[in-house]
């Protein structure tokens, strides 16, 4: 049997980092085994689903180089589907209809309140052999409830979990379809898994409760049931519920904040998943070692400076061409023009291990291409009254030196041997006046990224 996998969000809002590590899981298990990767938009809460909400999905699911197979499918556009499947459970009986008021439902579970009961529907327009229903009103829209078996268990050995099962008589009838004709979310999910012949369902734990009812109507539907992986909860990094505060964002926001689609995907990965103790993969490793076996049942917790330290070692290893081309759009939204020299690869190269995301790398580049004014504190400190002659020298003499590397140091020993100085002495003053920063890589590859007259003006500027 082929393996059939689906993402399934609803477009209530951005696309999260659980979700995207459900996506994740999804889709590698189907790439494992050589399967079908499904997406799928459940878009049947219409007052709060969005066109907007939609694109963020798409957006980040592209961002993370996860490709569908099938799809996007919109539950929207199925609703002839839905109600030939309410239809056949009508005839079946596996399907009834309620006339129960909102106004009665309330009362109800307010007295099961009371009397310490677990509050549900008691069933009383469920049809039964021998029972007499109450007389149909007039004036209220029936729903349709799915007829729950009375007893036994509904079980099933979770992929990620282990056994799981349910007294069928502490299920209720489920809401199938509301007053108006619209299908409910658990019976779109069935009908959605059946005819589009999923084996695995993997998704989060929220839904541990929805699987026993997806599974009771699949079965009256004698459709094949799938099997369930309920994967655990992401904590923050403080170990509390996941918040915006700390990863609770859209996918997109890790891409604004400057992190690879790769150091995100291989982040979380290892979110509650594990090869041995291997901590950096690629995709294509990580698609050949996933299985649901290594998946912990406990929650995972989110580690925002191992996400950094994974995304400084991207960067490290990324294609200098690719890393320049993502900081010049950074640089050009702020209104920075790239000029030739500095060479924009060059300034990568020379920063990249320095810094964990793009917006750090763009950060330090920025100050090649603008009119720089170092901080004027920061100036006096690291600018001697001893290291002004050798800075004046260096002025002098640098007009004719070969504009490599090895002769600039060359120049600068030269200098600090005259004068009597230490390598700090000059070097940082130099820093200072070429980038703002004492923090910078050696002094000697910084000035040679800058042309010989760049050089010259910045340094003279503060002489």
């Amino acid at each position: 049997m082929t393996v059939r996998t689906r993402f399934a969000p609803s477009p209530t809002g951005y696309l999260h980092i659980g979700g995207a590590r459900t996506a994740l899981f999804s889709w590698a298990y189907a790439r494992k085994h050589k399967g079908v990767f499904i997406l799928r938009i459940e878009d049947t809460d219409v007052e709060r689903s969005t066109p907007e909400a939609v694109q963020a999905i798409l957006d980040g699911m592209q961002w993370l180089n996860l490709e569908y197979d099938e799809g996007p499918f919109y539950q929207m556009q199925r609703m002839p589907r839905y109600k030939e499947v309410l239809a056949q459970m009508m005839v079946t009986g596996d399907a009834y209809l309620c006339y129960t008021s909102p106004a009665e439902l309330d009362a109800l579970r307010e007295a099961q309140r009371l009397k310490g009961e677990k509050p549900r529907y008691d069933g009383r327009w469920r049809p039964e052999v021998g029972k007499v229903l109450p007389e149909t009103p007039k004036d209220i829209k029936p729903v349709v409830r799915f007829k729950n078996p009375n007893d036994g268990v509904v079980a099933w050995d979770d992929l990620v979990k282990g056994r799981i099962e349910f007294q069928n008589n502490e299920l209720d009838d489920l809401i199938i379809a509301r007053s108006d004709g619209t299908p409910t979310y658990n019976f779109c999910v069935v009908v959605d898994d059946w005819d589009m012949g999923i084996t695995q369902v993997i998704r989060g734990d929220d839904h541990v409760n929805n699987t026993p009812r997806q599974i009771n109507i699949l079965k009256a539907l004698s459709a094949s049931v799938p099997k369930y992986a309920h994967l655990s909860m992401i904590l923050g990094d403080d170990g509390q519920k996941l918040s915006k505060r700390h990863g609770a964002v859209s996918v997109m926001q890790y891409d604004d904040d400057g992190y690879l689609p790769e150091a995100v995907l291989n982040y979380l990965a290892r979110l509650g998943w594990s090869h041995g103790d291997e901590e950096v993969f690629s995709v294509a490793q990580f698609c050949e070692w996933f299985d649901l076996d290594h998946i912990t049942a406990s929650a995972a917790q989110f580690n925002t400076e191992k996400l950094k330290w994974l995304n400084n070692h991207y960067l490290k290893v990324a294609d200098n061409s690719r890393l320049a081309a993502m900081v010049h759009g950074r640089l050009e939204k702020r209104g920075v023009k790239i000029i030739a020299t500095p060479n924009l690869e060059a300034v990568i190269a020379l920063y990249k291990e320095r810094v964990s995301t793009l917006n750090e790398l763009a950060d330090a580049a920025e100050v090649f291409y603008i009119d720089l004014v170092p901080e004027q504190a920061l100036l006096d400190a690291q600018l001697s009254a001893e290291a002004i002659p050798a800075l004046n020298e260096f002025v002098e003499k640098i007009e004719r030196v070969v504009w490599d590397a090895a002769s600039i140091v060359g120049l600068i020993k030269e200098l600090i041997g005259k004068h009597g100085l230490k390598m700090p002495k000059l070097a940082m003053p130099l820093r200072v006046m070429l980038v703002g920063q004492t923090q910078a890589p050696a002094v000697d590859g910084l000035i040679a990224l800058f042309s010989r007259e760049q050089v010259i003006a910045r340094v003279k500027k503060h002489l």
